[in-house]
């Protein structure tokens, strides 16, 4: 366990001018003590660590040391093969260098580990889009990566509702969901936040000259995240009030945004003499209601709103026609 973690505060310190006991305890999930400690370790080996001292200091490698510690274990080169997305790759029109990469690392490797790439492949696939749903590759998306990758301003043009609009973007990231490519961006000249544009909606992507000058705070990942959450719970703009079987409560998260359901489920009081529960469910509209909740059958009855609960009736009354 020391050996790994000294091999991996080299590391650190390679990739970097300087890092702090701080810094490195934090990457390393060990106390400042602990850093001390390894440090004078690694120079006690022969590693040239040294520890600048004061309020900015901190430990740096001297004399422009690189280490040769770069085996793999097999967990390790598994994981790296795996690290890549063939798909999105290909997409974004970095198919080949990232085939380039895998045959250096591969040739690399120590002679026990060269099928790392196969035994990744033969254990582990991602298909991003969702069932029943045909990828659609946008024709813009190798240009907007390639900007995305360069740091580098675009003009764009898309389609919104029934207009096309222009506006010059600082692309900051490419976020694949559910088989649809989305561009996290930042207006040019604008004091706005990010934003998140759908990629095939853009009809013309041009990359400038100039570059952007990146802001080191943004965490595409935690933003996604975050603006995905924002996305789900702004299309829930009506409620419907529901009583539940207990069938029907186990699957309405199935059949409704899951997320809601749940809280909704959560919120709801004791069920009643039949063991039924009611809920009050936010929903997109009243016609999705209708959609989403009749795949529950008979295990929901809608109580609220009246013309909601009016349609499945006459829906009931239509069913029970046929069925007898």
């Amino acid at each position: 366990m020391r050996a790994a973690r000294l091999i991996k505060m080299v590391l650190l310190l390679q990739n970097r001018p300087s890092m702090t006991a701080a810094e490195l305890a934090r990457e390393l999930e060990v106390s400042e003590r602990t850093v001390t400690r390894d440090a004078q370790a690694l120079s006690e080996a022969g590693v040239p660590v040294y520890a600048d001292r004061g309020r900015a200091g901190g430990y740096r490698l001297i004399g422009g040391y690189r280490t040769r510690l770069t085996g793999l274990a097999r967990g390790e080169a598994e994981a790296l093969f795996l690290s890549g997305v063939p798909g999105a790759l290909r997409d974004m029109g970095l198919e080949d260098a990232a085939s380039a990469a895998r045959l250096k690392v591969s040739a690399a490797l120590l002679p026990s580990l060269r099928d790392a790439s196969r035994t990744a492949a033969q254990r582990f696939h991602l298909d991003a889009p969702g069932w029943f749903q045909e990828p659609q590759t946008p024709e813009l998306l190798p240009a907007l990566a390639e900007a995305v990758w360069d740091d580098r301003a675009v003009r764009v043009a898309y389609r919104r509702q029934d207009t096309t609009v222009e506006r010059e973007l600082e692309p900051y990231g490419l976020v694949l969901k559910a088989g649809v490519w989305y561009v996290a961006a930042r207006v040019r000249g604008s004091s706005g936040g990010f934003r998140v544009y759908r990629i095939d909606r853009f009809t013309s992507v041009e990359a400038g000259a100039e570059h952007f000058v990146r802001d080191e705070d943004f965490e595409l990942p935690a933003f996604w995240e975050e603006r995905a959450a924002q996305f789900a719970r702004a299309i829930l703009r009506a409620e419907v009030v529901v009583r539940l079987t207990a069938a029907g409560v186990r699957q309405l998260p199935y059949v409704t945004d899951g997320v809601s359901a749940r809280e909704a489920i959560a919120a709801a009081g004791a069920a009643d003499s039949e063991g039924r529960v009611t809920v009050t469910l936010p929903v997109e509209s009243e016609d999705v209601a209708y959609t989403q909740l009749m795949g529950l059958g008979p295990e929901a009855e809608v109580l609220e709103p009246a013309a909601l609960r009016e349609r499945f009736a006459r829906a009931a009354r239509r069913m029970s026609g046929w069925y007898g």
